[in-house]
């Protein structure tokens, strides 16, 4: 008998056949049946859908069962996410809609007239089915420590090559890299970064001529399923990473569709000098801080005087600027029209290039609002290269600035899926969960994200911002001043300790960090948006508005989150607010 139509759901790693009851990872079969499996089964039937609790009892609780169903549903919940993988806090799969339902995020493959159960595939095809990869950190055989900046370069090269194949999830640079001088085993990265298979290898450089050694190891089973050696001028080193991520394509029997083979062959020539510089930028950048992107920047530029043809150096000076212009380490009508000149230059030198189309949605998003530009930029990005993590993180926060929660939270949950270990996406997923007003799940995220990275100031900085919303004010004061000291005292930080100071009660002492912020000196840039928040804190709302008018004129970034930020409820319900909001484009 043949098995019903549509029986057979795939996604991520894992498989579904519901006529026969049985979950699968990688052709291993899962320990999920009864109640649990049916919930899975109906989540995954409408994924991308709110399923609510009623729907859920009404299809498989019967109103003769004697259950209790809500211990019944949450206990059924809690076994997927526990065999699936996922977290409540930060969901890759199972969404939780507060005393509404669930909803199922993950992209799922439905499969028609399927002839042949998954016990009746080769188990030796099925185990090392692979659809997500990791790039290790090549390592660096040459004496000379310094070249360390390019191997890392050639790791990064090698995983943008990978990541335009659409069918292949690749994890990203940030989270790879942290394993470079790691000695753990591959399963146990495999676990970590939940990926199928590894790249590692090693680079030795001489002068112009580079030797590349690469393997392509199945990390659930450590078996070599492949591995070559390559040596070739270090102009032809671009065109050399895509022969490489072809030849991986092939080896897994990924599909590769001809737009996507024709990006990869795309690669031209590069000058070495001007390639040298550029990846020593790209090292600086990665860092995300004012003082790194400004030595970024003069890389970037150093590539550039020496190859003005050189489409990736602009696209590494644009995403410098608009780093500079989030950390106010530039003034907004500095920073963007600089970024926005790079990117364009990139685009025209280079059409292919995903790195500038993402860049200019953040320039269409923050600087521009052009809410649908951004989209469409964003879109692009992706369709160019669908393993940047950058262009799906920064759609997901144009969603959440839109106030469309489920969309941000299953754009941002994609991008930390290709970049798990990053630190910046999950503050910023803590961040879409503030601006839900899901508080909880918000602090429980940045507690997350702050196991991974004590020292991100950022994380603290928001977190402050959950507290105080939470009345819990004590605890948003340390976290304020956590930041302080960790920005050297940034204009940025003092503001939100201020702004705490005066919902706490402390008016004097947030008067006292205002009167400090406007006295800073002429080349350090004060956003009038933050000081329009100390005067909200404060309960002057005609400052505020005053502060705010100059944010417009000034085109502060943060202008675009007021429809969704909590501390500016105290003057929501005001005609100035309304009418700014209509200004920014936020309402029609």
């Amino acid at each position: 008998m043949l098995p019903a139509k549509e029986s057979v759901f795939r996604f991520d790693t894992f498989e579904l056949n519901v006529r026969t009851g049985e979950l699968r990872k990688q052709g291993v079969k899962l320990r999920l049946q009864g109640q649990p499996l049916l919930v899975l089964a109906a989540l995954i039937k409408r994924a991308g859908d709110l399923v609510t609790r009623d729907e859920l009892r009404a299809e498989l609780w019967s109103d003769d069962t004697f259950v209790d169903f809500d211990h019944s549903l949450h206990n059924a919940i809690a076994r997927i996410r526990e065999v699936l993988g996922d977290s409540a806090d930060a969901p890759r799969f199972i969404e939780t809609l507060p005393r509404r339902g669930y909803r199922f995020l993950g992209k799922v493959d439905r499969i028609s007239n399927v002839t042949q159960s998954p016990t009746e595939r080769s188990p030796d095809a099925e185990a090392r089915r692979i659809q997500a990869i990791a790039v290790l950190p090549l390592e660096n055989l040459s004496a000379d420590a310094e070249q360390d900046y390019f191997a890392d370069g050639m790791t990064e090269t090698l995983i943008t090559s990978l990541a335009k194949i659409g069918a292949l999830r690749v994890i990203s640079r940030t989270s790879a890299m942290q394993y470079k001088g790691l000695r753990k085993s591959l399963p146990v990265i495999a676990r970590e970064l939940n990926v199928d298979a590894v790249i590692e290898g090693s680079v030795l450089r001489d002068g112009q001529r580079v030797r590349i050694t690469t393997q392509l190891i199945h990390a659930a089973t450590d078996q070599h399923l492949w591995a070559e050696s390559y040596e070739r001028d270090f102009r032809d080193i671009l065109s050399l990473q895509s022969e490489i991520a072809r030849r991986v394509a092939s080896e897994i029997k990924v599909i590769v569709t001809p737009e996507e083979k024709a990006r990869l062959g795309q690669a031209r020539p590069i000058y070495p000098f001007a390639h040298e510089a550029y990846l020593k930028g790209r090292f600086y950048w990665s860092k995300r801080s004012a003082e790194s992107s400004k030595k970024a920047l003069a890389h970037f530029q150093q590539a550039l005087d020496l190859d003005p043809t050189y489409a990736q150096g602009y696209a590494g000076l644009a995403d410098s600027y608009v780093i500079l212009g989030y950390y106010n380490a530039l003034a907004p009508m500095e920073a963007y029209p600089k970024a926005k000149a790079a990117a364009m230059k990139a685009l025209e030198l280079d059409h292919s290039l995903a790195e500038p189309h993402a860049t200019m949605g953040v320039i269409k998003r923050d600087f521009e609002w052009d809410w649908s530009g951004a989209e469409q930029e964003f879109v692009q990005a992706v369709a160019l290269n669908p393993g940047y993590a950058e262009a799906h993180h920064w759609h997901g926060t144009l969603h959440g600035m839109l106030g469309r929660h489920a969309e941000a939270l299953a754009t941002k949950t994609h991008a930390l899926s290709l970049d798990p270990l990053s630190v910046v996406i999950r503050t910023d997923l803590a961040r879409l969960l503030y601006f839900a007003r899901d508080y909880d799940r918000s602090i429980a995220q940045y507690g997350a994200t702050l196991e991974m990275d004590p020292n991100f100031s950022s994380a603290h900085l928001w977190l402050g911002q959950v507290y105080e919303q939470k009345g819990m004010f004590d605890l948003a004061i340390a976290e304020f001043q956590t930041g302080v000291q960790l920005t050297a005292g940034s204009a940025f930080s003092l503001a939100k300790l201020a702004h705490g100071f005066a919902v706490a009660g402390s008016p004097d002492r947030c008067e006292s960090l205002l009167r400090q912020l406007l006295e800073f000196p002429s080349e350090k840039y004060v956003s009038p948006y933050d000081v329009a928040m100390i005067h909200v804190g404060l309960g002057d709302h005609d400052e505020a508005f005053s502060s705010l008018n100059r944010a417009f004129e000034e085109r502060s970034l943060w202008l675009g989150y007021m429809n969704v930020e909590p501390q500016l409820d105290p003057v929501r319900s005001d005609p100035r607010f309304q009418h700014l909001l209509r200004r920014v484009g936020l309402v029609s």
